[in-house]
């Protein structure tokens, strides 16, 4: 059994992989990589998923580290594979050599960084919250800590929900317009007075604007791709009891 994967030229030579539910053992609405350990797939289906995503780029499973993800901007560092349970929070940030960082997402946007001069990666779960709050702000923060220098830094988005599916209501454009009157112009008309968000393009905006060395969307929709990529919205919208998850991992 084999696992796909998408790779960005900005992050290399740093090993890495935005994965799809391409390969993978499990099956009904699981069907594939699912490696969410929040799901309620099988927990042994999901473990041997994340070993064939660990192994795809060349990180042992005991050392690939996830989070419980909450929509925040709260970033952790890893030192090591987790003693006890996961930490909750929506980012990592690692030098520590062999250790494999893993986000999960079903729509939201993953985000790895890499500064391969000072050995310093990170990964992030951009959600519209994590997004607008300021979660790859953080992590770029957190790696400046550890010897990063922003000017090094490179940043890819992977594959997370596109404008064309991504409907929201005007409390919701509110909230943004509230945040920062620019920030209206990721928003088009959508139908029935409700508006279409552009997260991929919103993330990258944030990221662009830190000031870093480059940033760039691996240019994948998950919605849009039922046979590629799990999608937390398509779910809902086909009434399924729940759904996968795709992982996206860096290390050093």
């Amino acid at each position: 059994m084999t696992s796909k994967h998408l790779n960005s030229p900005e992050l290399d030579p740093t090993r890495h992989g935005f994965f799809a539910r391409e390969g993978g053992v499990s099956g009904g609405i699981y069907a594939g990589l699912n490696c969410g350990q929040g799901s309620d797939d099988a927990p042994e289906l999901v473990q041997e998923n994340r070993t064939l995503a660990a192994t795809a780029v060349g990180v042992q499973r005991e050392q690939l580290v996830s989070l419980h993800q909450i929509h925040s901007t709260k970033v952790v560092e890893v030192k090591k594979q987790w003693s006890s349970a996961r930490p909750h929070a929506d980012a990592m940030v690692t030098k520590t050599k062999g250790i494999g960082l893993g986000i999960l997402t079903a729509d939201c946007a993953p985000v790895l960084f890499t500064d391969p001069d000072a050995g310093v990666i990170a990964a992030a779960h951009a959600g519209w919250k994590g997004a607008i709050y300021g979660v790859t702000d953080s992590t770029i923060d957190a790696m400046i800590n550890l010897g990063a220098t922003r000017e090094n830094i490179a940043a890819t988005v992977g594959p997370c929900i596109s404008q064309a599916n991504y409907e929201v209501g005007m409390e919701f454009f509110e909230t943004f317009a509230d945040e920062n009157p620019d920030y209206t112009r990721f928003f088009i008309n959508g139908k029935d007075g409700r508006m279409q968000f552009d997260l991929p393009a919103f993330v990258l905006h944030r990221l662009r604007n830190s000031g870093i060395k480059t940033a760039s969307w691996i240019g994948e929709c998950t919605y849009a791709s039922p046979k590629k990529y799990f999608s937390y919205r398509r779910t809902t919208h086909a009434r399924e009891p729940d759904y996968g998850r795709q992982i996206s991992i860096i290390h050093l």
